[in-house]
């Protein structure tokens, strides 16, 4: 089955152009030009990727993300009319996955789209092959913290947590090396991979949204601790 991307752009020459490029990658191509109808086709369809223009008539990109967000872990590639740190930061605090500046290159896009896509099918393929693991080796203990990792499951006190698939792949890959200082760039290329465009503040606000789960006081971290101008350790 191919893969659905709902386009959500309410300038309609820019709409039909990232429609037909995506239709000629073989993906099946939903739009929609305002807020309210993206939300609805998200619901109705379950899109495997979200491409969300900020300025939007009715709800604007934020409230659609922020929104979405609260219903579904799908990947949300944002895009702005302008190149001012704010609207991006916003995105990522609100659960965007990634954004684009525009005017942008469609072969830049279209690398954006099959990279989002490419992490969602990794995470299926992961779920679906440790099904078929032995249980040994399967859950990381860190105190009341549990990973399983043959159900991508995260409990904390004996009650699971709601990951997102981000922050679940930032959570292990932290946990597994434990102990260890992680730069900025060797998570950020690790975890979301070398060809993703965000900068490293994507890392700062998923580590924050992580301390905000596992940390018994967020404020005064003990698990994920920064290392002032280098990046990040797990205690374990």
């Amino acid at each position: 089955m191919p893969e659905k991307v709902l386009v959500v752009e309410d300038e309609p020459a820019l709409l039909e152009t990232l429609a037909y490029n995506l239709g000629r990658q073989g993906y099946e191509v939903l739009t929609a030009a305002d807020g309210l109808t993206a939300l609805k086709v998200a619901r109705e369809e379950h899109p495997d990727l979200i491409v969300l223009d900020i300025m939007l008539p009715g709800l604007d990109g934020f409230e659609v993300c922020r929104i979405l967000r609260k219903e579904t872990n799908v990947p949300i590639l944002m895009l702005t009319a302008r190149a001012d740190e704010v609207d991006k930061v916003v995105g990522l605090e609100l659960g965007a996955d990634d954004y684009l500046t525009k005017p942008f290159h469609m072969r830049e896009f279209l690398a954006r789209v099959k990279a989002l896509l490419r992490r969602v099918r990794l995470t299926r393929e992961e779920a679906a092959s440790s099904e078929d693991r032995e249980p040994e080796g399967q859950v990381l203990t860190f105190g009341d913290l549990t990973i399983h990792l043959g159900r991508r499951e995260v409990r904390r006190g004996g009650h699971p947590l709601h990951l997102r698939p981000r922050e679940y792949d930032l959570l292990l890959f932290l946990a597994q090396n434990r102990g260890q200082v992680l730069s900025r760039d060797r998570i950020l290329e690790q975890v979301w991979g070398w060809d993703y465009g965000g900068g490293t503040r994507t890392v700062d606000v998923h580590v924050r949204w992580l301390r905000e789960k596992i940390e018994p006081d967020p404020a005064h971290p003990t698990r994920l601790v920064t290392v002032r101008g280098v990046g990040y350790r797990f205690e374990g």
